[in-house]
Formats: structure tokens, C-alpha cells, sequence
């Protein structure tokens, strides 16, 4: 399942309002959206050897299952405690189920489902236990029949979240549930609901409970037929997983189709779609002649912005068979878009269900970030079909062994569609300003938690992005030969069952040879390794000396940690710039090579080295730390900017001389209270020369791609810098980078206006969102955007009537954002115009929505607050919510205004958002979660807040892990 969110935002898109922002807000170019909810962590358990025998080894006949039942409870009562569930708690579920037929008769004010399941004993011993199904307080039952026979009240325990049967019989049974709903008064957007008149279904995590009643857990595999009735008029489309086996016409003018899905798979993968659709055909031929219809279903308006979508999905097809050998292995693929959805999207079996704004696309409506994250969403929830569907967990704690690996595999199928270099930059981005920050603070968890309380709140960043740096961390161990043996054991072990990240560790080892044991700490424990590194040059015995320590800081629940494997990929730069040979206890190693990282402290030794060299460490970001090289120079970073081979280590090393300036003069303006902030970062000695003259040399740089450039010149964010700040004052924070970024852009106006010329001509003609002209329209973009900071009437005028005269979104809505965070008549003309040319395009809106939102216009609080009277606002809906208020949240000046307006604003909000949708209220109360960053007058502001969350009566269990574990 992708994320959702402006995967932040979730995996960090932070919404498609692009660069500009960067001047105020800190990076917005990443590949995916998610600031997520988090998971509860509590009494760590360690994972087992690989050389244990693994119990999922059984799951040939669907044996393996998750955690006990445990009974729920219900938060609407004052003062109830919601259960935490355990990791070490996990037991198989006492029955299997061989088969289960579900019939859906669906209508206007109630619908009924009927659900056929044929039950086998997993237990031991002759006395049959009791069978506990998972239900819904929302999902009314109607009748349970057992082998035929309806049984009475007295025959079974009803609760509000779940069914008992006490005394089932011996043997294998069937039992037939009968169930009555209401979709359109589904707000949660979890189980069957109603979006723009259709249906639709949203099982993972725990949705199918609120179909009817089920063991919902995802190791529980069966194969399963579905039959949908409706009107035909209304819902002449009837789709669900699996091939068609029939259809018809009913008396009344229903009609009806029959579904039958020959692969065995756990409920959570269970999808319905019933409504009155456009949809656009096409076909693949897989590697093995095999012809799969393909289609993608939309509402009938928006049936244009579909062509891209299908591309994708034809690339991802391709490409799967090309990297891994992976078939698709039905003879049809169906995507239906929705616009009422809390994820980004769902890969459920043939029938995948996305949030309509990672389907539709059009140069008018998409910018070029939403193309790259559609591709690149389609691409991630296509190859769940293997890692996930075909392969899936054991337990929801095991939820990186299918997201961490589909999120490695999304993002190398992007570096092979776009540009390699800048997808790892840009994702090592979104990990610094996001994961690194939720690795730090009071929610922290392992890419395998030990404990929840709502699963919903388990969709992390850590889970996912830190779960696939993870996965990386092996292919840079064994190389992508030795991981793709790796894959291939995987698969050939446990295709078709419910594992464990043990049994994908183990793969791993035993396909390649390796002692990889020391990988198990990266599942089970927190928090980002340091790692030092200390180089020392012996001019007379020509060696350089690599002195390596790592360490891991507490967090909640584990305050001392174990030693993990890193692997540092390295070089040595020579005084010309060119990679030295290395040479390590007599063995030549290449220019590059991969240093394991297995002990607190390690040292290398690499010999012939002539003359004193300059350090290349991390390259390509080789496992998800902190690093610090001692002893390392603005002269070292320039040099390395200037020189490195690798993309992604000159980007770095722009990074970290921007930090070190950044913090340089925070803390100058912050010891002093004289004059302007402009003045106090003017009298420490204001911008240095050198990062300037570096900046000049990248943007002058012959034949540079514009991408790399763009994120070459842009200062880190906000969030990378607090852990260095204590106690930081996060609106001086963005006075000290407004002033910065303001004196770099005079001091480089003539070479920034040369991009913008430069970059026109090259972009005239019809727009493509290729990774080249993209890359075009970044620089350009991020060049106008600097030089707007400067205040001068040209160019705000010039801005103006760019976004006047934009030919796509891309131009048009960074355009507006450069506008936005100026107060002015030039402002609210840009905001006016941009509703009445977009009013109707919803997903548009969007966009106006978060850019006002998040605009640093002082006193916007009131603005935002008459935002949700707007009739482009609608509360209901998840992708409004993130907009406006995760929006909001990002709107340094305004959510962090002195007066505490803004953190009430949101948490007002976030009360109110519970009673509707959780989920959605859930990643609102995570803006919440790193209020101990900030000074003491914004900590009590931020802690009131909380503490007032908590106390709300009824208060949905996602809020209250979120809001409580924050406060610990």
C-alpha cells in the first residue's frame, strides 16, 4: 500500500506546489509522499537466529498466523484504555479457512453481505476451540448459520468489534454470515463506503472487519469467489479481484458479475468496486507471449488524464520481468481511481484501488512531480504482486518486509525511468528532513515494531523508507547479482505464504554464502546509527588511516543498543580530483570499494597512498545514517563538490557547507538581541564567499542536469537542523535562511538570471514531462523563485505575469507559490484567478488549498480558519485535510506563531477531524509529535495542545497512541 500525504509529507512530496517553497519551508522535491502515523513501541523482542527453525516453514498449507485476538475497546467510553498488542504475542489462529464465497447485494440505503466460510482445524487435541472473528461496531449481523443450522443468540458472543462462536463443531464446518451495512455513512473510509456515488473498498489494514465478520489478519490465506448484484443504471460497472466468471442481467434492473480469484490471499488484499465508470483498455504481452488486458477505470470527466497512468503500468510490467523475472500472473490488471481515500494507493489482487491524484494527469492539471510520483505509485503498487500479494506477512509487524522491499523496488524502478542520481537524492532528502526526525522523537520505533495500539498508525516513514534503505543495505552488501539470488531463494522458499523479515534476512545469507546475522539489529532496533569518522594521512608511510566508530542513541524503550552492520562505500580523491587506487592489507580493491562496519569501532588502513587525499565517504548513501568526518574543511567539501564522481556526495558535500553556515549563524543571531535579524547575521560575518563562489561554480557548470543544480543551491531544512539547535526558536531558524538565501541570491543574480534565459529557450515548444525538460523547468523554477525573494518590482511583475501566461502546472503553480508568501495586490490577483480557472478541477484545488495554507504571510491564521468555510473545502475528504491543514503545519511563521494561534488551530482541528475520519486526524496529531525540539514558550504551547487531545471524550484510538506517546 503506497502512503499518502502531502509518503509528510508521505514518502514527503509535501504536496505538488514544488520548489519555490524551498525558500521558506525547506525542500519539497522528493519522490513520495508520507509523514504517516506512528506505531506504538514497547518491550523489545529480539528476532530469532536464522539458524532456528522457522515456524512460517509450515505456512505451505496457510498454517502461520498472527497475534491472539485481543478484545477491543471502545474509546467512546470516558476514560477506556485501548489494548496495545505484542509482537511476542503472536499465535496461530486455531481453524484455517479452505475457501470462502462472499455475495454482496448492494443498494442505495442498506447493503447485505452473505459470506460462505469453509472452516479446517489448526489445533491440537480432540476438543474444538472456540472460533473468535473480528467485526465492527458500524457492521450489523443478521445471522450466523453453522453446516446449515442457524444458530441462536445464545449460540455465540456478540461484542461490537467481534463474533464468538464457543462451541464449533469438530472436523471441518462451514458457517454462512449474514450482515447488513450502510456505506454512504461510512466516513472512516475503511471497509465498504461510498466515494462520488460509488462503491468501494479499503481493506488494509483492518478494513475487511467492517464487511463482515472475518478473521482479519493478514496470514490467514484462502482463495475466495465474490458475486456483486446492484442496478445496473447506477453502477453499471461491478469489478472485484480475480477473473470474471459471469455476469447477467436480474430482474428489476439489477444486474450481477461473479469473481473468482485462483490465488489464495489474506483479506486485507479483498477489493469491490460497484459504480458508473469511464474506463480506457489496452494489453501487455508478458515475456512469455501471455496477453493481459489491462484498464483503468475513472469517473467518465476525467477519462483524458488516464494515458499516463497506462504507460506507467505497461513500464512497470517490463520493467518487473527485465530486473527480477517477475510474470504477472493473471490475465487481467484493473486500476480504478477514487477520490475519497486515506492511503495513496492499494495493491489489492488485480483490482488496484488508488487515490484518483496518483491516476490523473494532464499537462494543464499535472505538475511535473505529480508525473513522477504517479509512475512511480503505479509502478510501487504493481510489484506488491510479488512482494506483498504473492509473498505476504505473517504478522502486521512484519509490515517492512513487504513495504520496505516494494518501496527499494518502486524507487529503482524511478532511478531506471528518470535520472538514477537525482531519485537518491532526492529520496535521501525526504528521509533526512522526515524519518530521521521520527527516528528521533518520542515515537521512534524499529522498521519492525514490537507493539501498537492502532494499526492504522503503523504506516510509518521508519517503516517504509528506512525499511527500504534497509533492503539496500543488502544489494550494496552482495551486489545486485548477489541480490537478485537473494530474491530468487526468497521467492523459490516462500511463494505463496506468510513470512517473516527473518525469512527474508535468511534468503538472503544462504543464497549468497554470508554471515549476515548482524542485519537482525536493523529490524529490531530504533534510531539512526552515528557514525565518526576520523581520517589520518602518514606522509611517510603513505597510508591513510580510516578510524570508524558507530553509535546508536537511545529511544524510548531501548536506552543502550547493539552494534549494526553498515556498509561504507568510499574512495579516496587525489589532488586532480581522480579516484586513487586503493589498496587494503596487501589487497587491491579497485577506485571504490564497500567498508563493513560490524563493531563499535574499526580502523582501515589503506596503503600506496602518494600524496594526502581527500575522503569521498557514504557514496550513493550507503546505509541510513549520520555521518561526521573529523578534521573535514569548507576546502574538503568545496573540493569534493568541485570533483566527486559520485552525484550524490557533491550534493552532500553542498549540504553540509550550507548546515554549517546555517548554524554558524543561528546561533550568532540568537546570542544577541541588537539590531535586525539581517543586522546580527551581517555583523557574524553574513554569507561566506565560499559558499557563494561554490554555488556559482555548479550553476556555471557546462552541461550540468538542472535537477542536480536546483538541489545543489538549496540549503538544507529546518527539520535536518534541529537535533543540532536545542531549544530552537524555529522563526528565527527562518529569518536566519530567508536572510541567507536573500544575500546568496544578490550575490548570484546575473548567473541565476542566465538560467532562467537559458532554460526558456530550451523549453519552448509543447510541454513533456521527460526527467530532461523536467529538470529544465526545476532550475528555471528554482532560479525565479530566488530571485523573488529580492523584492523587486520586475521581478514580481516578470512572476506575475508568468503564472499569467503558464502553458502547464508545473510553471503555473510555482509561479503562484513564489507569489504567495508576498503580501500584495500581485498576491490575492494570482489566488483569484487561479480558483476561477480551476474551481472544477478538484484535484487542482488541492493545490490552491496548501499553497494558502502554508503561506509565511504573518497573521494567516484567519485567513486559513475562513478556508474551511470555503465550498472548495470539504472535511470529509483525506486529500482536503492534508492539504489545508498538513499544509498549514508547514506555515513555519503562522503554525508556530507566537501567540499559540496556529498550534490551537490544529488541534481544534484535529478534534474535530476524529469524529470523522481517524486515520486522517491521526497524521494531522503528528505535527505535534517533535514538540520538545522547540524553545520552552512553544514546548508549553505545543504540550497544552496535546494534553487537550487527550482529554476529549471518545477520542478514536489512533489519536490517543499518537497524542499520549508524544507526551511520554
Amino acid at each position: 500500500m503506497q502512503l499518502s500525504l502531502p509518503r509528510g509529507l508521505a514518502r514527503a512530496s509535501r504536496l505538488v506546489y514544488n520548489q519555490a517553497i524551498t525558500l521558506t519551508a525547506g525542500k519539497t522535491r522528493s519522490s513520495r509522499t508520507a509523514l504517516a502515523a506512528r506505531a506504538l513501541v514497547k518491550n523489545p523482542n529480539r528476532s530469532l537466529p536464522t539458524t532456528v527453525p522457522r515456524f512460517v516453514r509450515a505456512m505451505a498449507s496457510g498454517t502461520a498466523t498472527t497475534e491472539p485476538p485481543m478484545e477491543k475497546v471502545d474509546m467512546a467510553a470516558p476514560g477506556a484504555v485501548p489494548t496495545v498488542k505484542y509482537r511476542k504475542d503472536y499465535k496461530p489462529t486455531p481453524y484455517l479457512l479452505n475457501q470462502v464465497q462472499l455475495n454482496f447485494a448492494l443498494d442505495e440505503e442498506t447493503s447485505k453481505v452473505r459470506s460462505v466460510l469453509d472452516f479446517v482445524p489448526n489445533y491440537e487435541g480432540t476438543s474444538p476451540p472456540e472460533i473468535f472473528l473480528n467485526g465492527r461496531k458500524d457492521v450489523k449481523l443478521l445471522s450466523v448459520k453453522v453446516d446449515g443450522k442457524a444458530l441462536s443468540e445464545s449460540d455465540y458472543k456478540l461484542t461490537p468489534e467481534s463474533l464468538t462462536i464457543s462451541s464449533p463443531p469438530s472436523g471441518t464446518f462451514q458457517m454462512e454470515i449474514e450482515t447488513e451495512l450502510r456505506p454512504q455513512d461510512n466516513t472512516s473510509l475503511e471497509g465498504l463506503y461510498k466515494s462520488s456515488g460509488n462503491f468501494c473498498t479499503q481493506c488494509e489494514a483492518e478494513g475487511f472487519r467492517g464487511i463482515t465478520y472475518y478473521y482479519d489478519r493478514p496470514d490467514v490465506l484462502t482463495k475466495m469467489t465474490t458475486r456483486i448484484e446492484a442496478d445496473k443504471k447506477l453502477y453499471p460497472v461491478l469489478l472485484s479481484n480475480g477473473n470474471l466468471i459471469d455476469s447477467g442481467d436480474l430482474g428489476g434492473g439489477k444486474h450481477f458479475t461473479v469473481w473468482e480469484d485462483p490465488w489464495k490471499k489474506p483479506c486485507y488484499l479483498f477489493a469491490l468496486v460497484a459504480g458508473d465508470l469511464a474506463v480506457e483498455k489496452s494489453t501487455f504481452k508478458t515475456m512469455s507471449g501471455r496477453t493481459v488486458d489491462l484498464a483503468v477505470y475513472v469517473q467518465a470527466r476525467n477519462i483524458s488524464k488516464v494515458d499516463w497512468a497506462m504507460k506507467s503500468l505497461k513500464e512497470a510490467m517490463r520493467w518487473d520481468e527485465e530486473k527480477f523475472g517477475f510474470e504477472y500472473d493473471l490475465d487481467l490488471f484493473n486500476i480504478v481511481a477514487v477520490d475519497d481515500f486515506n492511503m495513496g494507493a492499494m495493491e489489492n489482487k488485480s483490482l488496484n484501488i488508488f487515490n484518483s491524484r496518483l491516476v490523473l494527469a494532464s499537462p494543464d492539471t499535472a505538475t511535473d512531480m505529480d508525473y513522477e510520483r504517479i509512475e512511480g505509485v503505479v509502478g510501487h503498487e504493481y510489484f506488491h504482486n510479488r512482494t506483498g500479494n504473492r509473498i505476504t506477512c505473517r504478522d502486521w509487524f512484519q509490515l517492512t518486509l513487504k513495504e520496505g522491499l516494494t518501496v527499494y523496488r518502486d524507487q529503482e524502478f524511478t532511478a531506471d525511468m528518470t535520472s538514477r542520481a537525482m531519485k537518491r537524492i532526492n529520496d535521501v532528502s525526504a528521509l533526512r528532513a522526515s524519518q530521521f526526525t521520527e527516528d528521533g522523537g518520542p515515537l521512534a520505533h524499529p522498521v519492525r515494531p514490537d507493539s501498537y495500539i492502532a494499526m492504522d498508525n503503523f504506516y510509518t516513514l521508519t517503516v517504509y523508507e528506512k525499511g527500504a534503505e534497509v533492503v539496500r543495505i543488502y544489494e550494496t552488501l552482495l551486489g545486485k547479482d548477489g541480490f537478485r539470488k537473494g530474491m530468487d531463494l526468497y521467492f523459490d522458499r516462500h511463494d505463496g505464504e506468510a513470512v517473516t523479515c527473518d525469512d527474508f534476512l535468511a534468503a538472503m545469507a544462504d543464497a549468497n554464502g554470508e554471515d549476515l546475522s548482524l542485519m537482525s539489529k536493523w529490524y529490531e532496533q530504533a534510531g539512526t546509527p552515528v557514525l565518526t569518522v576520523s581520517p589520518s594521512y602518514d606522509e611517510g608511510a603513505q597510508t591513510l588511516t580510516l578510524a570508524v566508530k558507530q553509535a546508536l542513541p537511545p529511544t524510548p524503550g531501548q536506552p543502550t543498543k547493539e552494534p549494526v552492520l553498515i556498509p561504507l562505500t568510499m574512495a579516496l580523491l587525489g589532488p586532480d580530483g581522480e579516484e586513487l587506487p586503493l589498496r587494503l592489507q596487501g589487497k587491491d580493491l579497485g577506485t571504490s570499494t564497500v567498508l563493513r562496519i560490524d563493531e563499535a569501532e574499526k580502523t582501515f588502513v589503506f596503503e600506496g597512498v602518494a600524496s594526502k587525499p581527500v575522503p569521498s565517504l557514504l557514496r550513493n548513501f550507503s546505509a541510513p545514517v549520520k555521518m561526521t568526518v573529523e578534521g573535514q574543511t569548507d576546502e574538503d567539501l568545496t573540493f569534493l563538490l568541485a570533483h566527486d564522481s559520485d552525484l550524490f556526495n557533491r550534493w552532500d558535500a553542498s549540504q553540509r557547507l550550507g548546515k554549517a553556515l546555517l548554524l554558524s549563524l543561528y546561533k550568532a543571531a540568537s546570542s544577541s538581541q541588537d539590531g535586525s535579524v539581517e543586522e546580527r547575521v551581517a555583523a557574524a560575518g553574513g554569507v561566506s564567499s565560499r559558499l557563494v563562489d561554490a554555488y556559482r561554480s555548479v550553476l556555471t557548470e557546462e552541461g550540468a542536469d538542472g535537477a542536480f543544480v536546483a538541489a545543489a543551491i538549496s540549503l538544507p531544512t529546518a527539520a535536518e537542523l534541529l537535533d543540532d539547535i536545542p531549544g530552537a526558536d524555529p522563526l528565527l531558524l527562518y529569518q536566519v535562511r530567508k536572510v541567507i538565501l536573500k544575500e546568496v541570491t544578490s550575490q548570484l543574480r546575473p548567473e541565476l538570471e542566465a538560467m532562467v534565459a537559458a532554460n526558456d529557450k530550451a523549453l519552448q515548444g509543447e510541454y513533456s514531462p521527460d526527467s530532461a525538460s523536467a529538470a529544465r523547468r526545476q532550475i528555471k523554477n528554482k532560479a525565479l523563485a530566488y530571485l523573488s525573494m529580492l523584492k523587486d518590482e520586475n521581478v514580481t511583475a516578470d512572476v506575475l505575469g508568468r503564472f499569467r501566461g503558464a502553458s502547464n502546472m508545473t510553471d503555473s503553480i510555482t509561479m503562484l507559490s513564489t507569489l504567495v508568501d508576498t503580501p500584495g495586490e500581485e498576491r490575492e490577483a494570482a489566488l483569484n484567478e487561479f480558483y476561477d480557472q480551476w474551481k472544477d478541477e478538484g484535484l487542482v484545488i488541492l493545490k490552491w488549498l496548501a499553497l494558502q495554507a502554508s503561506s509565511n504571510v504573518p497573521g494567516n491564521v484567519k485567513q486559513v480558519t475562513a478556508l474551511l468555510d470555503h465550498p472548495a473545502f470539504n472535511i470529509n475528504n483525506p486529500n482536503n485535510c492534508y492539504s489545508l491543514f498538513l499544509g498549514f503545519a508547514r506555515s513555519v511563521v503562522n503554525f508556530h506563531a507566537e501567540d499559540g494561534s496556529g498550534y490551537k488551530f490544529l488541534g481544534d482541528s484535529i478534534i474535530k477531524v476524529d469524529k470523522i475520519n481517524p486515520q486522517v486526524a491521526a497524521r494531522m496529531t503528528s505535527a505535534f509529535t517533535s514538540w520538545r525540539k522547540f524553545n520552552q514558550e512553544r514546548q508549553d504551547l505545543l504540550k497544552q495542545q496535546l494534553q487537550a487531545i487527550t482529554k476529549v471524550d471518545g477520542l478514536s484510538k489512533n489519536v490517543y497512541e499518537i497524542a499520549t506517546k508524544a507526551l511520554e
